[in-house]
């Protein structure tokens, strides 16, 4: 399984939204913050405003601000608002049937392995990320367009 180049952006444009605090950021700075091009970081940034993980404000005083619930969001909140549910096999996808799931020896092996990476994904919040690496001294818009 591999994330999406938009389900990474995503999480990069939301650290650097959460290392902004409260500030407004353009979609330029962003774009060159995530190194994405604005065509597709465009798409990415509505995906997160639908989800509420982000604010946006067109106009001279405009650009981008993480939402209250943005705040509150886990790398999984965000690759999900991007992306959709995660599932690591066809067999895991809720609401799907699986003939062979009852006699298939790998399904508990696939059903613990999503358990694992939800749970990981999941505790893994924008906003501690961000402090981290604020706190070391590490985060400036132009330092994520290294990452």
């Amino acid at each position: 399984m591999q994330l999406t180049r938009a389900a990474d952006y995503g999480v990069r444009v939301m650290i650097c939204l959460a290392a902004g605090a409260d500030a407004r950021i353009s979609l330029i700075e962003l774009a060159h913050a995530t190194n994405a091009p604005l065509s597709f970081l465009s798409k990415v940034l509505q995906a997160l405003s639908r989800a509420d993980l982000i604010s946006s404000r067109r106009g001279q005083s405009g650009g981008f601000r993480m939402s209250n619930r943005g705040r509150a969001a886990s790398m999984l909140d965000v690759i999900e608002a991007v992306d959709g549910k995660i599932s690591l096999n066809r067999c895991l996808i809720a609401g799907k049937s699986c003939s062979r799931k009852h006699s298939c020896p790998a399904h508990p092996v696939w059903e613990d392995a999503q358990r694992a990476m939800l749970q990981v994904l999941g505790s893994a919040k924008i906003a501690s990320l961000a402090a981290d690496i604020r706190s070391a001294g590490l985060m400036t818009l132009s330092d994520l367009a290294k990452s």
